[in-house]
């Protein structure tokens, strides 16, 4: 089971500098550990300083030479244009994959601020990443961006419960990335309708889930952390969705994911102090030694 990371962009700290630091010492971490991925999200319009994806991967990629990189773009909200050419610019940064990690979006008032109509997501979707690609393949379009990735683009698309953005996946992604907040039995009945429609499609799965996670050598400590931040609502997630614990602890609780089919896992630091947020980093390596021995 590969094991990446998925960099938490917001900060609650005053100083948007001591923020930002702290980003790019994640990031430099997991390169040292040698995790499969390093990835940043997309949010709008937020309470609290929240570093957008383009120019903060750009500065994470002087940091990250072990292996993919993954941008999440929210495209409903995106012009496909400018997608095109944020992706161009970023994936001539490095020579590994880049992972375009996509999915309708929520939230009325965001939509409403960049543009978008929650009403026509799912269609807009599709449609905008149709676009991206032709751009990219430099069809006959009328259309030029450059430059251009040279090296292998992926797409995973995002769905939580809804079958049809789990088909959407299948259809035109190169894998599905399931939503953190699903435990095994939920992730298992989800992945069922994944695999169908990979099937009726004649399309190869490829089903990957993203967890959020404290891991550290005090598995009792990691445990308070994390029983602390869910007592007080943690993103709406219960207790057995989250991997917390110690690196023995988390493989534990990460397995049953690997046997359900799910072959990757991008983890993403809960809201934890720096420094167990750089242990829990650092600890991910030893996680993916134990789930794969």
């Amino acid at each position: 089971m590969k094991v990446g990371l998925s960099i938490a962009s917001a900060s609650f700290e005053s100083d948007p500098y001591v923020g930002a630091q702290s980003i790019i010492e994640r990031a430099r971490e997991a390169n040292q550990v040698g995790l499969d991925l390093l990835s940043l999200g997309d949010h709008h319009l937020t309470p609290i300083n929240y570093f957008q994806n383009v120019p903060m991967l750009g500065r994470l990629l002087a940091e990250w030479q072990a292996g993919p990189v993954g941008c999440l773009f929210l495209i409903p909200l995106w012009n496909p244009v400018l997608v095109a050419e944020q992706v161009g610019t970023l994936a001539a940064l490095t020579k590994a994959t880049f992972v375009v990690q996509t999915g309708v979006g929520d939230g009325e008032e965001t939509f409403k601020a960049m543009g978008a109509s929650m009403k026509t997501r799912g269609a807009d979707l599709e449609k905008k990443i149709a676009i991206i690609k032709s751009l990219f393949a430099k069809s006959d379009s009328g259309l030029q961006v450059n430059p251009v990735p040279t090296q292998k683009v992926e797409w995973w698309i995002g769905a939580s419960t809804s079958k049809e953005g789990i088909r959407r996946a299948a259809r035109v992604g190169d894998a599905w990335y399931a939503a953190p907040f699903l435990d095994t039995s939920k992730a298992g009945e989800l992945l069922e309708c994944y695999l169908e429609a990979c099937e009726a499609l004649n399309t190869k799965p490829r089903p990957i889930i993203r967890k959020d996670v404290i891991v550290l050598k005090d598995g009792k400590k990691a445990e308070e952390l994390g029983d602390q931040l869910i007592e007080k609502g943690y993103r709406g997630m219960q207790r057995d969705a989250v991997i917390v614990g110690n690196p023995e602890q988390a493989a534990e609780q990460l397995r049953p994911y690997k046997e359900l089919g799910f072959s990757e896992v991008t983890c993403r630091c809960m809201t934890i102090p720096q420094k167990e947020a750089i242990e829990t980093i650092s600890s991910l390596g030893e996680v993916r030694s134990l789930i794969n021995n």
